[in-house]
């Protein structure tokens, strides 16, 4: 595995793979990796010529500092799985080289809907980093192809909508979200949940399936009702959100039907850390 730090070395060496008519896939990410993450290096893998995975934790799209401040760095555990997953490139920018003028938009990016709900509304002015991030990332890297999660659902929506608008010569394929054998999907924040906490927080998994069991016999404010004191019987302390929503636009469903694409999503606190997690029903 080669690693990267300067934007120019990196681009020096992926213009010469195009060159040769090398196809490039693209991860992104913010380290402490795991499974999660490396089952998308596998995906990038089966459709790449080359893999390239970021690792940079990105100040714009945290809207808490305090979230920022405590956001896990493990970066030599990182490398070790990278390597032993055979990555070809790792690009490890500083911020100043990321962002060379500032880490202030000049302009922001016009999302839409999918910017003012659920994630949207209860962080104000993550998607717009998290779009300036990805537009950098893509103007350096030029991938043929970007390998996002699942479990990441309107945050892909998000970037999708940055890719039209910016005309990036981008796909985005989705791999699934992978979970531990309880249920519990992979994430960095993980890292920071005590034992207790982690088996607590099989409730978010075990909630979703209780929706995709029910959700033709129940209705949907039923549901949310339910599954809103599974949560707080398990040890969640505050819900952000319980969204059983069209899975095309995120707009609220008043009724569940077949014909509907539909996903139900939830993000909530077990002690101080804000999981999320979806699935599509």
């Amino acid at each position: 595995m080669i690693v990267f730090k300067q934007i120019a070395h990196l681009q020096k060496h992926l213009q010469s793979a195009k060159k040769d008519g090398r196809s490039i896939g693209f991860v992104p990410t913010m380290g402490a990796l795991h499974q999660g993450h490396l089952s998308l290096i596998k995906l990038a893998q089966s459709n790449s010529d080359i893999v390239v995975c970021s690792i940079f934790v990105n100040p714009t799209q945290f809207n808490d500092n305090k979230d920022f401040d405590k956001y896990p760095i493990t970066i030599e555990e990182d490398i070790l799985l990278l390597e032993r997953q055979n990555t070809d490139i790792l690009f490890l920018p500083s911020v100043s080289e990321i962002y060379p003028q500032g880490k202030k938009l000049s302009k922001p990016y016009e999302l839409g809907l999918i910017e003012t709900v659920l994630e949207g509304a209860f962080r104000p002015g993550h998607f717009q980093g998290v779009s300036q991030v990805v537009d950098r990332l893509l103007q350096i890297v030029m991938p043929d192809n970007l390998f996002l999660g699942q479990k990441d659902y309107q945050q892909i929506m998000v970037i999708q909508k940055m890719i039209e608008l910016k005309k990036h010569r981008t796909k985005i394929i989705i791999g699934n979200t992978l979970r531990e054998n309880t249920g519990l999907a992979n994430s960095s924040r993980n890292l920071r949940l005590t034992e207790s906490e982690k088996e607590s927080a099989i409730a978010i998994y075990q909630s979703l399936c209780f929706i995709q069991e029910n959700i033709a016999k129940k209705s949907i404010s039923e549901l949310q009702q339910e599954v809103a004191e599974i949560l707080h019987n398990s040890g969640f302390r505050h819900i952000d959100y319980i969204a059983i929503v069209n899975a095309k636009t995120l707009a609220p469903l008043n009724n569940y039907s077949p014909s509907v694409p539909t996903i139900a999503l939830i993000a909530a606190f077990i002690g101080e850390v804000r999981l999320i997690d979806n699935m599509i029903l």
